[in-house]
């Protein structure tokens, strides 16, 4: 896979000039006042077209040439608790061919990544269906930093969105070095008769397919610096294993890697505006795989840890080699250990597809996440680490099971197995997110979405600066 496959260019933001055409934004509370400043010709178009500034109505508003003159988009009530504030970003998909700029903008920088991640189309295979309307970079902000973003989120959403005959381990891996070589960073890769030793689960997962599994480790930064490490579940494809998952349920399987795309995005988001962080990044890519060689229910397996692990289920693999990925991640002795993955079907029917599951003993990390996760408005909700759910993973012949074998509390006891492996590592956060978008939304397009990993960005950036 070529760098261009794995790094995509996102849309750059203009520099405004007279050719933009002008798109004033529009709230209920704002309409009395915009209304009476618009060109008479303009007010009475709109009027009667009908327009009203309720939440993603449009306006195309002509000049004396009979060309588009301005744009009027509503916002809505802003004080609803429905408002979104990523609604610009259903901008580029409606407009027609052209260079633009906004008006009346709250948050200006807010609005031009919602714009640049609304622009976002997967055309790896298929040509001619990007958006065309450009926007020109709003007065006062950090352009550089906005198309920074994009551009990772971007990154991030091809890899997800790429279907696993050309996005298996091996292509996580390039995906990796071509981030490490555009950062300067150093990467390091484990696998084979190495793999098999120091990370058993990894190679457990992954041995029944052709494609190799590996541990994939990036680390960029001075070394004195504050140590964040993120872990990012990268299963290229689920069939489940043994325990086989239904033809309708490998559907989207491709986007079981989605953990490690998030946390690939943020990385780049982090190296991007050089936050003074050492980061370190781990992938445990593998596919799941069936074959004679594959690791089977009732199996017994040795962790990195030195625990040992009763395989109650083969499809809940991701929590293995995120086991032996976590381990080696604690060893370091991180200021701050973040993990992502797409892990439970029990965090999706609890907070559905749009709210990650984010779990962690550190109260003062569960309030500092929750805050960048509205400031990036990229929303998580704190789920509990219940301690007493912790015997739900017990096992008769092993030091636990990965599995609780009860229907109750699957995310729980999901985060509860990680526990395990990171124990002494009191800023740890685990998200437990979908990483696709069912349907379109304002600034996310259907397909691959690298939840988490703007929060992850507010984060840092709050924590360590640039």
């Amino acid at each position: 896979m070529t760098q261009a496959e794995t790094k995509p260019t996102t849309p750059a933001l203009l520099t405004a000039d007279a050719h933009c055409v002008p798109v004033t934004l529009v709230t209920t509370g704002s309409w009395s006042d915009v209304q009476p400043a618009l060109d008479p010709s303009q007010r009475r178009f709109a009027e009667a077209l009908g327009f009203k500034p309720k939440a993603g109505s449009l306006a195309l508003l002509p000049g004396p040439d009979g060309g588009l003159a301005r744009v009027l988009f509503g916002l809505g009530d802003m004080e609803a608790g429905t408002y979104d504030r990523l609604l610009v970003g259903k901008l580029p998909g409606l407009l027609p061919e052209g260079s633009y700029r906004l008006e009346h903008a709250t948050d200006p920088a807010e609005a031009a990544l919602a714009w640049l991640m609304g622009s976002y189309r997967f055309g790896r295979y298929r040509a001619g269906n990007g958006t065309k309307a450009r926007l020109a970079a709003p007065m006062g902000i950090d352009a550089a930093e906005v198309e920074r973003i994009a551009a990772a989120v971007a990154f991030g959403r091809d890899l997800i969105n790429t279907p696993a005959n050309d996005m298996g381990p091996a292509e996580i891996e390039a995906a990796a070095r071509s981030l490490a070589e555009c950062h300067g960073a150093t990467i390091a890769v484990t696998d084979g008769e190495a793999l098999t030793r120091e990370f058993p689960l990894i190679h457990a997962v992954g041995a029944a397919s052709p494609r190799a599994p590996r541990l994939i480790d990036l680390t960029w930064g001075p070394e004195d610096a504050s140590r964040v490490t993120l872990v990012g579940k990268g299963v290229a494809f689920d069939t489940g294993g043994l325990d086989l998952k239904p033809s309708a349920a490998m559907l989207l399987m491709k986007k079981d890697m989605g953990g490690a795309a998030a946390a690939l995005a943020a990385a780049d988001m982090v190296m991007g505006a050089r936050l003074k962080v050492r980061l370190r990044v781990l992938i445990p890519a593998v596919e799941n795989a069936v074959a004679g060689n594959a690791f089977r229910p009732g199996d017994v397996l040795l962790s990195r840890a030195g625990l040992s692990v009763e395989i109650g289920n083969t499809d809940a693999e991701g929590r293995l080699i995120l086991a032996d990925a976590l381990a080696l991640a604690e060893a370091d002795c991180p200021d701050l250990l973040l993990d992502y993955s797409t892990l439970t079907g029990a965090a999706r029917v609890a907070l559905g597809p749009d709210l990650p599951a984010f779990f962690t003993e550190d109260e003062a990390l569960a309030i500092s996440v929750a805050e960048a996760g509205r400031s990036a408005v990229d929303p998580v909700w704190r789920m509990p680490l219940h301690a007493p759910y912790a015997s739900l993973l017990d096992s008769k012949v092993a030091d636990l099971n990965n599995v609780s074998g009860g229907p109750f509390a699957g995310a729980i006891t999901a985060a509860l197995f990680l526990r395990r492996f990171a124990p002494k590592s009191k800023a740890h956060g685990h998200f437990d997110l979908y990483g696709w978008n069912p349907s379109t939304k304002p600034g996310r397009p259907e397909g691959g979405e690298v939840q988490t990993a703007r929060l992850t960005y507010a984060l840092l950036k709050a924590r360590y600066g640039g």
